[in-house]
């Protein structure tokens, strides 16, 4: 789907052409129609009352003379009203079947429109780099999701034809008066100016009060998202009141900026009301006088002021549609925002080789704006080797591991990572996250049942693979032990189970995937030690042709690896296997002798401020 306000201004007419061209026609096409029959009405009850009931010469095209002339003239209607009648009625019904068509083809295009958009902003959401993500707020991300494009939707199911309408029926009135009396119409149009006028300062106004509304809301669902997704912390801390007080000030901060759009909306309405009234008033006065002078007929005047509703009322639907348009155009421009994000690329010559998991960092080095967090690092695992990594908080432990699976990308200049020989930046991204497997310490689990979350790392797998892969992890037992076994439904970020067992889960889910490259970000650290020391062994068979990274603070952990990397001040300190580094000074003896002696742990050893990344 190609969108239109994707660059430059948004053209709500032309997306609703481009999604839905025939039904945009028949659209257009009703709406003409619905104009037609309601300017023909006033003409036929403008004849019916001179020239059927009165004697006044009848003043109409010829087509129309000889139509009349063929059915008998006025003479043969004047005994048969009800034929004039059945016209009127005619005209108003075949209106409304008009009317029908088109709020029926609006709102089938307006639910197609906000589906594809919808669908457009969603698959683009996921194709976004992780420090996109990094930066926005997840209830705000929702609120543009849903509300924004609600928005959209409801601009062209209900004001994208009426738009239309409006102008028609602002054209054909102005002419039919003129067509009339010239001097009516004059009087008629002329606080016509005003309305308009008013009509556009309002909209500069309360355009940017919708704006505000909009950011308001999206702060509003960002802090509900938050305390909902945090809830087991907010009781844990009794933060209750605490997180109460500030939902309840971004509420009360929304809640103002709706009473102020709705005292703007009653001023400009209530002004309005007293306009278009103003302006009825001026044109029954000037229709009766003229019509005591005799120099107007009464289907005339009956007639000219029908008319003169027709291009009030349009006129006063224009501040409504100028209301909805600056939301929309709010909404198209904070959609509008996302979608100019740039997303995740490869080279059309990305390559997609079978990746056997040799990793060699050289000389690499990475900085979150001016804070660096990795200078020079330098290592190489090969497959089927275990690399423990140890480091302070704040070291540049995870920052590693998210440039290795490409969630960052190191600039140019900054050294290189390859995977087998391939610098990992010519690898297609999707291609290389499939081939390297991570387990965070706080992992996300999906509200569904522990079956469907383990298997999301490998659609097709048999849930023998799966039970494996859970014994593994030592959360088979576990598992089995709920009433619904592997069906169990978790809640919503597995917020229904402990902290080790989501751990072990994700862990299970991990090796499903059966990757050449695995990392455990302290992915252990909820477990006992028993528990760490048997998923340690059992890995250690299970993944023996896996080049494995693991990120602990726990000296127990790590000290079966192959090769250990220390970091420090954000740069390798140290770099050997465990004995090798015992038998140096060094923070990795230093924390070994205070873990063996119940002192502390590895986050011990810092100066160094976290930073949440």
């Amino acid at each position: 789907m190609t969108l239109p306000w994707k660059g430059g201004k948004v053209s709500l007419i032309a997306a609703a052409a481009t999604d839905r061209k025939f039904r945009f026609f028949i659209c257009c096409a009703a709406t003409l129609g619905t104009v037609a029959f309601a300017i023909v009405n006033p003409q036929i009850i403008r004849y019916t009352i001179d020239s059927v009931i009165g004697t006044a010469p009848l003043e109409a095209p010829a087509f129309i003379r000889d139509f009349l002339n063929l059915i008998g003239g006025a003479e043969a209607l004047r005994g048969k009203l009800w034929i004039c009648a059945l016209f009127i009625a005619g005209t108003a019904l075949l209106a409304e079947i008009c009317n029908f068509v088109r709020n029926f083809t609006g709102s089938e295009m307006g639910e197609t429109i906000a589906w594809r958009l919808l669908n457009t902003l969603y698959a683009h959401i996921q194709k976004l780099p992780w420090s996109w993500h990094v930066k926005c707020q997840t209830g705000d991300i929702i609120q543009r999701s849903t509300t924004d494009v609600d928005n959209i939707r409801n601009f062209i199911q209900n004001n994208l034809s009426e738009l239309l309408r409006t102008f028609c029926i602002f054209i054909f009135a102005v002419l039919m008066m003129f067509s009339m009396d010239v001097f009516m119409s004059i009087i008629g149009l002329s606080l016509i100016p005003v309305i308009l006028t008013f009509s556009i300062l309002y909209f500069r106004k309360v355009s940017k009060k919708f704006e505000l509304a909009e950011v308001t809301e999206g702060q509003m669902q960002a802090v509900a998202q938050e305390n909902y997704t945090g809830v087991r912390v907010v009781r844990a801390f009794g933060r209750e009141a605490w997180e109460m007080n500030k939902f309840s000030e971004k509420t009360r901060q929304h809640a103002d900026n709706w009473i102020n759009i709705g005292k703007m909306l009653g001023i400009f309405w209530g002004a309005g009301d007293i306009m278009s009234g103003l302006q009825l008033v001026v044109i029954i006065a000037a229709g009766i006088f003229r019509c005591v002078q005799g120099e107007l007929t009464p289907g005339t005047f009956l007639a000219f002021y029908s008319y003169s509703g027709m291009m009030i009322w349009p006129v006063r639907q224009l501040g409504r549609i100028i209301s909805d348009l600056s939301k929309t155009l709010v909404a198209a421009q904070r959609i509008r925002e996302v979608l100019a994000a740039e997303p995740e690329t490869d080279p059309p010559d990305a390559l997609y080789p079978e990746i056997k998991g040799e990793i060699r960092f050289e000389n690499v080095s990475f900085a979150y704006g001016e804070n660096i967090v990795l200078r020079d690092i330098s290592f190489t695992l090969k497959p089927g080797e275990t690399m423990a990594i140890l480091g302070a908080t704040g070291s540049g432990k995870s920052s590693l591991v998210h440039l290795l699976s490409r969630l960052y990308d190191i600039e140019e200049g900054n050294g290189a990572i390859k995977i087998d020989g391939i610098d990992i930046r010519k690898i297609a991204r999707s291609h290389l996250r499939k081939n390297i497997g991570l387990c965070l310490q706080e992992p996300f689990l999906f509200s569904k049942t522990i079956r469907e979350n383990i298997r999301a790392a490998q659609k097709n797998i048999e849930i023998e693979e799966i039970k494996k892969a859970s014994s593994t992890a030592m959360v088979h037992d576990t598992i089995e032990g709920f009433s619904g076994g592997y069906d169990t439904l978790i809640g919503e970020r597995g917020v229904t189970l402990s902290g080790g067992q989501k751990q072990r889960v994700a862990i299970a889910r991990m090796l499903a995937g059966k990757a050449p490259v695995m990392i455990f970000d302290d992915s252990l650290s909820a477990v006992d030690t028993e528990t760490d020391a048997k998923i340690r062994a059992a890995l250690k068979h299970q993944v023996r042709d896996a080049a494995a990274i693991i990120i602990s603070h726990r000296i127990s952990t790590l000290m079966q690896a192959d090769k250990i990397l220390v970091l420090k001040n954000n740069t390798v300190e140290d770099i050997g296997s465990h004995n090798e580094l015992l038998g140096r000074e060094g923070t990795y003896r230093r924390i070994f002798e205070m873990q063996a002696a119940g002192l502390g742990d590895a986050s011990a050893d810092t100066g160094e401020g976290e930073r949440n990344v």
